[in-house]
C-alpha cells in the first residue's frame, strides 16, 4: 500500500525499489458524543480514495479510550508524515482542535490537514491558528490524494491547481483553489469496511435504536440542491446534489445484511430524497429485507410524492423522515431563503399526509432569527410555538424538534449583512471555539447572537421542556409505559394551559431518567 520509490543504479542494467516508510497517513474521527458511535463515514470516504495507494491508520475518538496517546505512538514511530481529520462544529472540536495543537508543537513536521464542515466555514481562523497545513473544502475524492501525492513527488508547484483545496501561502496569503463539480458518486471507490474492522469491530457501530437492533449509518449522497441561508452545506456545494443509484446503494445494504444482519439505516445525507426515482427505486430492493430506514428531506420535495409513493416507502420500511419546517412563518421562510415552494399551509397539510401514510415526520424548527426589533423577534417566537401546537394537533406523533438560530450564512447574502449589522461575529482564535459558550452556540442550544434576550431563550426552552414532556421523542425507547404516562400527566396542564415557566419537575424526571435530546446527540442506542 505504500508507493515504492524506483531508484536507478549506475549500472543501468539495476533497478533498486526503495519503500517509502516514512508517509503513511492517520485518519482521525474526533469524539462527537457519548453515545453516539456510528461507522466514521467521513475518514472512511477518505480512506477510500488512498486505498492502496498509501499505508494508513484509522483512528476514532468515540471509541478509543485515550485517542491522543494512541495518535502519539502512531507519531512517534517515525513512519507518519500526514495527520488527516473530519472537524465538525461542536463536541468534535473539543478533540480536534487540542490534538492538532499538540501535534504541530511535538512533531512540526506532520503536514495536518482538515476537513468537515467546521473546517469549509471557519477556514480563515483553522489556518490562522498555525496548527492547520490545508483544508479539504468540500468532497476530498480526488484532492487529498493528489495533495499527498504532489507533496511526495516534490511538485508542490501543482498544488495550487488541485480543486476543493484551500491553503496559506507563506507570505500569508490564503488560496482557495477552484470547486470540483461534484463526481459521479456510482464510480468512487467502496468503503473499506473490512479494513476498518481491523481497527474496530464494525459491529461494535451498528446499534440498538428505535428503528431495529442493528442500525448502519449510511451517506449516500453528496450536497444539497437548496441555499437556505441558515445551512453550514450551502458555502460548500452552491445548491449542487450528487446521489448513488438505487441499485449501487442496495449493493453495500446487501453486504451489511449478509455479514452483519443490520435490519436499520440511517441514511446521513444532507438531502436523500432529492430524487424521487431513486428513492423509490431503493424502496423496491429491500422491499422484503425487512430493514427500517430514516433520511434527511424537504417538506416541499417530498410533497411532490404521490400518497401511493409515500405508502410504498412505508411498506418498504421507511419509518421516519427528518424535515426542515424551520418556521410556520411564510415571511421568516423567505428570510431564510429557504428556496422551493414551502408554506406555513404546506407544513400542516403534509404532516396529515404524512400521519395518512403512518410515516413520523420529524420536523425542525429554527427560532430566534433577526428581525429590526427586539418585539419582533420574540413575537416570531411566540407565533411559531404556537404554529408547533397546531402541528402536534394535527398530527400528534410529529416529532419536533427545535433549534435556536446560529448564524452561518454566506458572505455577501442579505442575511449575512444582517447579523453583521446587528453587532454579531465569529471568534478571531481557533481555541476560542472549544470555550463551553462557543460550542453550545455550535449545537444551536445557546447562540451569543445580540438580538435573542435571555427572556426569550428562557421561553424558547421551557417550551421545548413541556413539549418534550408531553410528547416524547419516539427515538427515545426507554421512555414508555409508567414513565411515558407520569410525564405526560405532569406536563399536561402546562401544555394545555400555556404555563411554561420554571417547569423544574419536568426538568427533575428527564435527568432522572437521562432523556436524550436527538437534536443534539441523535438518536438513544444501545
Amino acid at each position: 500500500m505504500e508507493l515504492p520509490r524506483i531508484e536507478v543504479l549506475p549500472n543501468a542494467s539495476e533497478i533498486k525499489i526503495v519503500r517509502l516508510t516514512a508517509n503513511k497517513i492517520i485518519l482521525f474521527n474526533p469524539k462527537s458524543a457519548n453515545g453516539k458511535h456510528r461507522i466514521p463515514n467521513s475518514i472512511l470516504q477518505v480512506g477510500a480514495s488512498i486505498d492502496g495507494k498509501y499505508d494508513y491508520v484509522f483512528v476514532d475518538g468515540n471509541l478509543e479510550k485515550d485517542p491522543w496517546a494512541t495518535i502519539e505512538n502512531y507519531l512517534k514511530s517515525g513512519e507518519f508524515k500526514y495527520f488527516g481529520s473530519t472537524v465538525m462544529p461542536g463536541p468534535q472540536l473539543r478533540q480536534a482542535i487540542p490534538f492538532t495543537k499538540k501535534i504541530k508543537e511535538q512533531f512540526p513536521n506532520i503536514t495536518v490537514v482538515w476537513g468537515g464542515y467546521f473546517a469549509s466555514n471557519q477556514y480563515k481562523v483553522a489556518l490562522n491558528s498555525g496548527y492547520v497545513d490545508y483544508i479539504i473544502n468540500g468532497p476530498g475524492d480526488n484532492t487529498f490524494p493528489e495533495l499527498v501525492t504532489a507533496i511526495e513527488t516534490n511538485t508542490t508547484e501543482n498544488i495550487p491547481f488541485i480543486k476543493n483545496l484551500i491553503y496559506k501561502k507563506q507570505n500569508g496569503e490564503i488560496i482557495k483553489t477552484a470547486v470540483e463539480a461534484l463526481l459521479d458518486q456510482d464510480t468512487l471507490p467502496k468503503f473499506p469496511y473490512e479494513y476498518l474492522n481491523s481497527f474496530y469491530p464494525v459491529k461494535n457501530y451498528l446499534a440498538k435504536t428505535f428503528m431495529g437492533n442493528k442500525t448502519l449509518s449510511y451517506h449516500s449522497s453528496m450536497g444539497c440542491p437548496f441555499s437556505c441561508s441558515f445551512c453550514a452545506v450551502v458555502p460548500i456545494y452552491n445548491a449542487k446534489w450528487k446521489g448513488m443509484s438505487a441499485g449501487r446503494i442496495y449493493e453495500d445494504v446487501k453486504y451489511f445484511k449478509e455479514k452483519h444482519n443490520i435490519d436499520a439505516i440511517e441514511f446521513h445525507d444532507n438531502n436523500f430524497f432529492t430524487s424521487k426515482k431513486r428513492v423509490l427505486e431503493f424502496s423496491e430492493l429491500i422491499m422484503n429485507d425487512n430493514i427500517s430506514y430514516w433520511g434527511e428531506g424537504r417538506i416541499d420535495t417530498i410533497n411532490m410524492y404521490s400518497d401511493e409513493d409515500l405508502k410504498l416507502m412505508r411498506k418498504a420500511g421507511c419509518k421516519m423522515i427528518f424535515l426542515g419546517a424551520e418556521t410556520g412563518n411564510d415571511a421568516v421562510l423567505k428570510q431564510m431563503n429557504k428556496g422551493g415552494t414551502q408554506t406555513g399551509q404546506m407544513i400542516k397539510d403534509f404532516v396529515l399526509r404524512m400521519k395518512n401514510a403512518d410515516i413520523i415526520p420529524e420536523l425542525s424548527f429554527v427560532l430566534g432569527m433577526p428581525a429590526k426589533t427586539e418585539k419582533e423577534v420574540y413575537d416570531q417566537i411566540l407565533w411559531d410555538i404556537n404554529f408547533i401546537k397546531e402541528i402536534k394537533t394535527i398530527n400528534p406523533k410529529a416529532e419536533i424538534i427545535i433549534y435556536l438560530f446560529s448564524p452561518v450564512p454566506t458572505e455577501g447574502s442579505e442575511l449575512y449583512q444582517q447579523i453583521l449589522d446587528a453587532g454579531f461575529s465569529f471568534p478571531e482564535q481557533l481555541e476560542d471555539w472549544i470555550s463551553p459558550a462557543w460550542e453550545n452556540f455550535d449545537l444551536r442550544k445557546n447562540p451569543l447572537t445580540p438580538w435573542l434576550k435571555p427572556y426569550m431563550i428562557d421561553t424558547i426552552k421551557n417550551f421545548e421542556t413541556v413539549l418534550n414532556g408531553y410528547y416524547p421523542t419516539v427515538s427515545d425507547f426507554r421512555i414508555k409505559g409508567y414513565k411515558k404516562q407520569l410525564l405526560q400527566t405532569i406536563s399536561g396542564v402546562r401544555y394545555k394551559t400555556n404555563f411554561y415557566h420554571y417547569p423544574y419537575e419536568i426538568k427533575a424526571l428527564h435527568k432522572i431518567w437521562k432523556y436524550r435530546q436527538p437534536e443534539i446527540e441523535g438518536f438513544y442506542s444501545e
